[in-house]
């Protein structure tokens, strides 16, 4: 969360020279007579008094001796009216930047916390650049425009790009805030059996666990609700060489779709670049990465084999659903997603074995 308080942002600023020239005028020195006693050229301190050439700081000592007002007053105003100077700069380009803010979830950021609530358009930018810590929109469009993204999805992906930043700046914060292990590939294995275990218990408790097996082996677990223009389901990337993401977003709200999300990502983590950042829209997209991902996951959550053999029985009755999770160690509403995944069971059948997930308002 970006926050300012006490900031002092007075509307005006003058520069040093002005205050020089009173001084001048009110112990009667010229401006040559001053440049001859400093050991500087007439032309420098016009520039000065005019406000076109900074007070270095070898001047302003020059400055202290001829006039006795100490050299650090002296850089203090001169270093108030550059910085003065400088957000009139920035609140011109922030005004011409008005467009750009428009694509953004302003309100949605201000609910959660991450800016304060904008009176101006050059606020929204300021906000903004702050929350995703980059000095520009040029400098946005470096870091996070989406053609700077090795990203990987379906073609029938429709998030917005500034709404998709938006959402993978806020797991990246949230990765940030964890402490994680350097990654271990073989601990991360290991850990997501135990995980696979947990998608039997109650959700709260078995995220909680989950996560920290993640950080353990050296992954950031983040579950951010997702936003508007953001149809997707997670993603899968690296904050840095040691520290890997997985993020979530529970927008079908529902346990099976969040497990299988859970464990896809996971396999971009094991099977895939660190160079990528995997972004998943919707089940059955068909790149090579996400196939691959897709079959790593089903194939964990039930072996190929046992799951060949339980769908050739077009289960349809929840008490047979139900034996074979059990049997298989893992939830009843993965065992229903992937049966209507398959089109081996309609939509509508079996719903209530899965757990329906909310959000806290």
């Amino acid at each position: 969360m970006v926050t300012v308080t006490n900031e002092f942002s007075p509307d005006y600023a003058v520069p040093p020279g002005w205050i020089l020239k009173d001084r001048l005028e009110s112990e009667g020195i010229s401006q040559a007579e001053f440049a001859r006693r400093c050991g500087r050229s007439p032309k420098l301190v016009s520039e000065i008094i005019s406000g076109k050439a900074p007070l270095e700081p070898g001047t302003a000592l020059q400055f202290e001796k001829v006039l006795n007002v100490d050299a650090g007053i002296w850089l203090g105003i001169e270093s108030g009216y550059r910085l003065h100077r400088a957000r009139e700069a920035e609140a011109r380009k922030a005004a011409a930047s008005a467009e750009w803010v428009k694509a953004f979830p302003v309100q949605d950021l201000v609910k959660r916390g991450c800016f304060q609530r904008p009176k101006s358009d050059v606020e929204t930018v300021s906000g903004l650049l702050a929350f995703f810590r980059v000095g520009s929109v040029d400098a946005w469009t470096a870091r996070y425009g989406m053609a700077n993204v090795a990203y990987r999805h379906s073609p029938k992906f429709k998030s917005g790009e500034a709404a998709l930043a938006t959402w993978l700046r806020l797991g990246e914060i949230a990765a940030e805030r964890q402490e994680c292990a350097d990654f271990d590939g073989r601990q991360f294995e290991q850990g997501l059996q135990s995980i696979r275990r947990l998608t039997r218990e109650p959700i709260v408790e078995a995220f909680r666990q989950t996560m920290k097996l993640c950080n353990e082996a050296g992954v950031a677990l983040a579950l951010i609700q997702p936003l508007p223009k953001t149809a997707l389901s997670g993603a899968a990337w690296w904050l840095s060489p040691r520290k890997a993401v997985i993020q979530l977003t529970a927008r079908h709200k529902s346990d099976d779709q969040l497990w299988f999300s859970f464990f896809h990502e996971a396999a971009h983590i094991l099977l895939h670049s660190k160079k990528g950042v995997f972004i998943d829209g919707i089940r059955g997209n068909d790149t090579e990465q996400e196939i691959e991902a897709n079959e790593w996951a089903s194939n964990f959550l039930v072996p190929k084999p046992a799951w060949d053999r339980f769908a050739e029985s077009s289960p349809r009755k929840a008490h047979i659903v139900r034996e074979f999770a059990d049997a298989q160690g893992i939830a009843p509403g993965i065992v229903v997603g992937m049966l209507q995944h398959e089109g081996l069971l309609p939509w509508t059948h079996l719903n209530g074995l899965k757990i329906r997930l909310s959000w806290k308002s």
